[in-house]
């Protein structure tokens, strides 16, 4: 395939196992093709759905309930920090070299530039998750494929479309293909190519952009696989052969909420005023001179006020004739004359349990909990995790596999720089990917809570099982068990806690035991060394007081004796 515009990432050439079922790795939906320029199977009919698809999607995001979901999703996603990243690459459970970390950290780093991704994180990512698939051009310099992608150009999803092609090689013999008919090897006619096919009028029917009449895919550039970054939603309608997106669950809950609204509105305005009925009198008069009798008096007493909501003034119209005009009904002679009746406005006008309810429903079918848009829950609580709502703990896994799907766009940007750039091969990609993550920022406070809480209650046990250890449990069986430390986390714990005794910021655990030992000894001990204590105090305390008894003694024997009295 000349034809191709792009690259392909050739691997070693291997003994594969045949199979009749198309590689579809992607999760891309190909559209057959019966030759190198034949005619596409049901090509319009996919075309046109996918096309009409994605405009729905975009029209719905432009709904105040839709559109505030999506923030609240994308919000949730994209965690926005003055000095950290949205998103950094996790290679700890890589078994590489620090050299080569560094370069995959390196390349990384180059395509989030290219992606601009740090500023318009928000505006991808909403893109994404609102069409439901996201392409990404890879523009390289095909003089110099070693210097890796030089661009990262977005593709809208309504002009490019995956196209699954059959180089038809069957053998011209007749007899050998009755001989092959039936059997495994009747799989092996042909060869199929696989290659995206860009038009910029887009692909579809009797559009705007693009002709009245059919489309062929044929019209359009021919781009290699490798050359282009697919990112779909996951979500796959195998009947039809689409990939869907996540506001595809929510267009009948819109619909309905739309009609509902609607229909209110014209509702109170009909029933809301109160409404009058004449009988006026005419008499004996005939039909046509009734007739104009009673428009005669309906002129005359009809209110001929209008207001002008363009300009706001009140002007008088006698032409003016409005949904909500009075009754004016004649009355024959022999009744009981002219007579004016007023009939009742509608009635609990004010009810909107139908509108909540398909509210409800909308926010339900977007995966948000309907407690983050009604107006009953504002506040944010910091309480125990008895206090979180499961809707919360839901909505935060669903944020973790969008997460786990969007990530696949940066494995593959990835892969292709890493290949291009000779840092690895496609042969050591295929060992390492797997260990290759992602981490995103993250401010759920509520899984923190969770986490803490867990902590918590993981701490009491172990505090409470640890007499008993050396008796009925072991340290390792409270580490697997309680605190769920995997073998990896133990030997990293391990060795950061005899970092920490290295450098003196905690005491080696022997010597917390020597000390915690001779504590316990002091303590049964205590009653005898008080009492030891309390002897001594007692033989010091005469002592003191013997040697003051002889200090006075001595001091009074020292004394001069006083003179005698002669008179």
């Amino acid at each position: 395939m000349s034809q191709l515009f792009g690259f392909q990432i050739n691997r070693k050439e291997g003994q594969k196992g045949q199979s009749p079922v198309p590689p579809n790795a992607d999760e891309a939906i190909a559209v057959a093709a019966g030759g190198y320029y034949g005619t596409y199977v049901d090509t319009d009919n996919q075309a046109r759905n996918e096309f009409e698809m994605i405009r729905r999607y975009r029209d719905m995001a432009l709904h105040p309930e839709v559109d505030s979901a999506v923030d609240e999703v994308v919000n949730e996603f994209i965690v926005s920090d003055a000095h950290d990243t949205p998103v950094e690459v996790n290679l700890d459970g890589l078994d590489a070299g620090m050299s080569i970390k560094r370069k995959i950290r390196d390349e990384f780093e180059y395509i989030k530039r290219l992606l601009n991704f740090d500023n318009r994180a928000h505006e991808i990512v909403r893109s994404w998750y609102i069409d439901g698939r996201l392409y990404y051009h890879k523009v390289i310099d095909l003089d110099n494929p070693k210097k890796g992608i030089t661009e990262l150009r977005y593709i809208d999803p309504m002009k490019i479309k995956k196209v699954r092609q059959k180089i038809d090689n069957k053998p011209k013999d007749s007899l050998a293909r009755a001989a092959m008919k039936g059997t495994a090897l009747e799989y092996e006619y042909g060869t199929f190519v696989d290659y995206y096919l860009y038009n910029p009028k887009g692909f579809y029917k009797g559009g705007v952009l693009g002709p009245v009449g059919d489309m062929s895919l044929s019209q359009g550039v021919k781009m290699a696989v490798d050359s282009i970054t697919f990112c779909p939603s996951g979500l796959q309608d195998l009947n039809k052969r689409m990939t869907l997106g996540f506001l595809h669950k929510a267009i009948k809950s819109l619909n309905q909420l739309r009609m509902i609204e609607d229909s209110l509105v014209i509702y109170r305005l009909s029933r809301a005023p109160e409404r009058r009925i004449f009988y006026i009198d005419v008499g004996n008069l005939p039909k046509v001179k009734a007739e104009q009798y009673l428009r005669d008096v309906m002129s005359r007493y009809r209110n001929k006020l209008v207001y002008d909501a363009n300009t706001g003034e009140m002007r008088d119209d006698k032409k003016h004739m409005s949904m909500l005009e009075d009754f004016w009904l004649p009355r024959r002679e022999g009744g009981r004359g002219t007579e004016i009746t007023t009939l009742p406005g509608g009635q609990n006008l004010g009810e909107l349990k139908d509108v909540e309810y398909f509210k409800k429903k909308l926010y339900n079918s977007l995966n948000l909990p309907p407690s983050r848009l009604t107006d009953d829950n504002k506040g944010f609580n910091l309480g125990k995790t008895t206090e979180v709502l499961r809707d919360e703990l839901k909505f935060t896994k669903f944020i973790g596999r969008l997460r786990k799907r969007f990530a696949e766009m940066f494995q593959d940007m990835l892969k292709t720089q890493l290949i291009l750039k000779g840092v690895i091969t496609p042969e050591d990609w295929d060992d390492m990917k797997e260990h290759i993550q992602y981490d995103f920022l993250f401010d759920n406070h509520f899984n923190e809570l969770k986490e803490i809480e867990m902590m918590n209650q993981r701490m009491m046990t172990v505090t409470q099982m640890d007499p008993f250890v050396g008796k009925y449990f072991s340290t390792e069986y409270i580490r697997k068990n309680i605190l769920g430390q995997t073998n990896k986390d133990m030997r990293e714990i391990d060795k950061q806690m005899r970092s920490d005794i290295d450098t003196g910021l905690a005491i080696d655990p022997v010597e917390v035991n020597v000390l915690d030992n001779m504590q316990q000894t002091n303590q049964a001990l205590a009653p005898e060394i008080q009492a030891m204590q309390a002897d001594d105090a007692a033989e010091r305390q005469e002592l003191a007081a013997d040697k003051a008894a002889e200090r006075e003694i001595k001091k009074a024997k020292s004394a001069p004796k006083p003179a005698p009295n002669n008179k």
